[in-house]
């Protein structure tokens, strides 16, 4: 039977982050043998995450990155169990190394993200042996993209946040600013014709019933609750759409306006907000 010496436990410790008495183990199951041993702690870590399927990851690292062209932007969610984990700058770091892979190899899923290397590792197998290491449920949770003529994005509070923006044109300073907008307000939709048709009609739907319940409005026509409850729609669309929304940095203005004021010409096509929690 081959001598488990504290030299070999402390390598394979280094080697994958994992507990010297897992790595103990480890070694002693595979007698020895380095690349079986790390075999074992990768499989022990699937069964890990099996056994935790049912726990919910709702802390992570959320890392937003563009291209250096600007003409597409990803945000990848690492997810975990604990605030703990997520503010470790060793996992932050491990995040930030897998969405950098992602948008240097142009993925465009979460499948793609997973099977993706870093340093000749492919990053699911990256995960078991974090997951093993540190003892919580960790994985890719989220992912999403945006391709335009010009992509902005904005991390906030300690990658809690991330936003992307696609413009029909170059950005510059404009780009961030929308972005914090949106991570500030977080509007529905970029506009008032952006709006899903049933989101629209069910907020009608309320506001008219609303309307009719005011004891107020008791033997008003029709029209004319139609016409208080397109008014109040319309406030709706002014507090939830993108466009209408008064900018965050001079409220005197909306954000179509701020927009006219930065470039006659620029235009939002599309964004993507993603928090935690």
């Amino acid at each position: 039977m081959t001598t488990i010496t504290a030299q070999d436990i402390n390598k394979l410790r280094q080697a994958t982050g994992a507990g010297m008495m897992d790595c103990r183990k480890a070694l002693t199951e595979t007698d020895g043998d380095f690349e079986a041993a790390i075999d074992w702690l990768r499989k022990q870590g699937q069964k890990v995450a099996a056994k935790r399927s049912d726990r919910e990851a709702k802390e992570g690292v959320v890392v937003a990155r563009t291209t250096f062209d600007h003409k597409t932007g990803i945000i990848v969610t690492i997810s975990c169990e604990t605030d703990f984990v997520s503010k470790n700058a060793d996992f932050v770091a491990f995040a930030t190394s897998i969405a950098d892979a992602a948008i240097g190899n142009n993925v465009k899923s979460v499948e793609e993200v997973n099977d993706v290397t870093v340093d000749g590792a492919k990053v699911s197998d990256m995960i078991n042996d974090k997951l093993t290491s540190i003892g919580e449920k960790i994985g890719v949770s989220r992912f999403e993209r945006i391709d335009a003529p010009y992509v902005a994005s904005y991390i906030h509070g300690a990658n809690r946040m991330g936003v992307l923006v696609g413009f029909n044109k170059e950005a510059g300073d404009a780009g961030k600013d929308i972005a914090m907008q949106i991570a500030a307000m977080n509007p529905l939709a970029v506009d008032a014709q952006s709006v899903p048709p049933e989101t629209v009609e069910r907020e009608r739907a309320i506001v008219t019933e609303q309307i009719s319940a005011d004891p107020k409005m008791a033997g008003k026509p029709a029209e004319m609750i139609a016409k208080i409850a397109e008014g109040k729609l319309n406030a709706f669309f002014k507090e939830n759409t993108l466009a209408a929304q008064p900018y965050v940095k001079d409220n005197t203005k909306s954000v179509s306006d701020f927009l006219k004021s930065a470039d006659s010409g620029l235009k939002v096509l599309e964004f993507k907000r993603v928090a935690l929690g």
